[in-house]
């Protein structure tokens, strides 16, 4: 018999170390189920993709790193934010 692609909450709390060396040998995720419903995947590290994120700062903070160190944070940052 073929073992279950698809497993409930219930099943991984009862065998989460066998269920994610599992998932860490195999090349496909493995859904988890609550009441039918897929709400997560168990999946092999390398079968994510690498994300690369991009910062991009408010044109007002470099401004306000650029300047000089004041006393008053709560103001600086209230100067930032008043055009919100």
């Amino acid at each position: 018999m073929r073992s279950p692609t698809v497993f409930t909450i219930k099943q991984l709390h009862d065998d989460t170390g066998p269920l994610v060396r599992r998932a860490g040998a195999s090349k496909r995720p493995i859904p988890i189920t609550d009441r039918g419903q897929e709400v997560a995947v168990i999946a092999n590290r390398a079968l994510l993709r690498k994300v690369d994120r991009r910062r991009t700062l408010l044109p007002e903070y470099e401004a306000m790193m650029a300047g000089p160190p004041g006393d008053d944070i709560q103001s600086a940052l209230d100067e930032i934010r008043s055009d919100r």
